[in-house]
């Protein structure tokens, strides 16, 4: 009887010990959580005020906490670029894109590769996120641009071709125009143009909105 009461005793001690430690490691969880809120607070403001020093500090935080945590190295990246410091931006898009590749990450990788005239590894980067996400025109436009360089005009114009069909247009059709134009097929680019044409509406008198009668019965 005296043992059974001992490890009775002993059981609601391991229990209660067990629901203090759920309870401790739920309020550390929440600090965490809101302390990790706080800083990505700070590098949003940071950023949006360009005080860049303030932002890195802010995401170099972060990624103490959490040093898995691909926004950052993402958001990071991008700090980097504003800054023209573009190995670094290279060094966090790529971390961010192992981390988890997102389209977002992927494509940042392949514009700055693409600034930087390391156009191979722009169109690898710019074909790993359309792949993961085709249906944004910048994405075709950008994997164009890189085309353009590396001379395959065809793929070029097939790219900004489905640009224009995502989204058409201004911008996308006088991206096209401009890409016939330059390469003497006039044929083609008066046919963009007929398109830019029927995207203008003429201004006119707004119709009046005619109201149905009010009828009493």
């Amino acid at each position: 009887m005296y043992e059974l009461l001992i490890v009775a005793v002993f059981a609601v001690l391991a229990y209660r010990s067990a629901h203090i430690h759920d309870d401790e490691f739920a309020n550390v969880s929440r600090r965490v959580g809101d302390r990790l809120g706080k800083l990505w607070d700070i590098a949003h403001q940071g950023m949006r005020e360009n005080r860049f020093l303030r932002a890195e500090k802010a995401l170099l935080t972060i990624l103490k906490i959490d040093e898995k945590n691909a926004a950052a190295y993402n958001r990071l990246g991008i700090l980097y670029a504003k800054q023209k410091e573009f190995r670094d931006a290279i060094d966090c898009f790529e971390i961010a894109s192992s981390i988890e590749a997102t389209p977002s990450s992927l494509h940042n990788l392949g514009l700055i590769y693409y600034e930087t005239e390391n156009y191979e590894k722009a169109a690898v980067a710019f074909e790993q996120a359309l792949k993961l996400e085709d249906s944004l025109a910048a994405r075709h436009v950008a994997y164009a641009k890189v085309q353009e360089k590396l001379g395959n005009d065809k793929m070029m114009f097939q790219e900004l071709e489905k640009a224009s069909e995502l989204e058409p247009n201004k911008e996308t059709y006088s991206l096209l125009y401009k890409a016939y134009m330059s390469h003497d097929m006039q044929v083609e680019a008066d046919m963009v143009a007929d398109r830019l044409k029927k995207l203008i509406v003429p201004a006119g008198r707004s119709k009046r909105i005619l109201r149905p009668r009010r009828v009493v019965v």
